[in-house]
């Protein structure tokens, strides 16, 4: 698997912090060229320094369609796209029936990310690989957590349904639904650290070792599912949690 990856192109969204950032670095090392998308450069920084020649960063917002464009442009001048990961997400605490944070959710978690596929397809190699990702609590429920549950939810149900659309076209579409993993998103919830050391402490006794899930152990599963040793899975959502859901 270390060199399955060698030479290839992958799109990344996402990419400056959290899993996303795990996955860039992960192929990287793999010997994968990554052209990387996300707002800001934050932690890629350090990645372009160890990978100057291999690892490319474009500025944008999967919510501006003009910038997608922009992204697809600078994939088309590096070559076929052998594998995808639409992988930026927010995360917002708000009543259940916030439809205003729902949409806004939505338009990031979603339509973000299927806009990204859309906006890349041309672009990706036959065969090609996309991974989407989902969260385990489209399983559950969250209270504050509805809408982000929902807009994942509704990702991972359209997904299933490309999946069957674009597999006589060479291409694999799937899911990674991470548990809880100690990413920045947490932070962006907007809760005081009291209290979001409670939530943390109650969500860690569900888990089998009681500690969250380091972004790295999301981004392995990611590439297995973008590699050749997946080759055979198609429209699957792979729930990595630590044994939450068991409960």
């Amino acid at each position: 698997m270390n060199t399955n990856f060698q030479g290839r192109l992958a799109v990344v969204t996402g990419a400056s912090s959290g899993i996303g950032l795990a996955v860039c670095d992960l192929l990287l090392q793999r010997g994968a060229r990554v052209l990387a998308f996300s707002r800001r450069l934050g932690a890629l920084e350090a990645l372009q320094a160890l990978h100057p020649e291999q690892l490319h960063w474009c500025a944008g917002d999967v919510t501006d369609i003009d910038a997608l464009h922009g992204l697809a442009e600078r994939a088309g001048r590096l070559g076929a796209v052998d594998y995808l990961v639409p992988n930026a997400g927010i995360a917002r605490l708000a009543p259940g029936c916030d439809m205003q944070a729902f949409e806004q959710q939505w338009q990031v978690n979603g339509a973000g990310a299927i806009n990204t596929f859309q906006v890349l397809r041309p672009h990706l190699a036959r065969p090609a690989s996309v991974v989407f990702i989902s969260t385990f609590l489209r399983q559950l429920g969250f209270a504050g957590l509805g809408g982000y549950i929902a807009s994942k939810a509704a990702l991972s149900a359209l997904v299933r349904s490309l999946a069957l659309e674009h597999a006589g076209d060479g291409l694999r579409l799937n899911l990674v639904s991470p548990g809880p993993t100690a990413t920045p998103i947490w932070n962006s919830l907007g809760l005081a650290d009291d209290a979001l050391a409670g939530v943390a402490s109650e969500v860690g006794k569900r888990l089998v070792d009681g500690e969250f899930l380091d972004p790295q152990a999301i981004a392995e599963v990611v590439l297995f599912q973008l590699s050749n040793g997946a080759r055979g899975v198609h429209g699957q959502d792979w729930v990595v949690d630590k044994g939450y859901t068991l409960q």
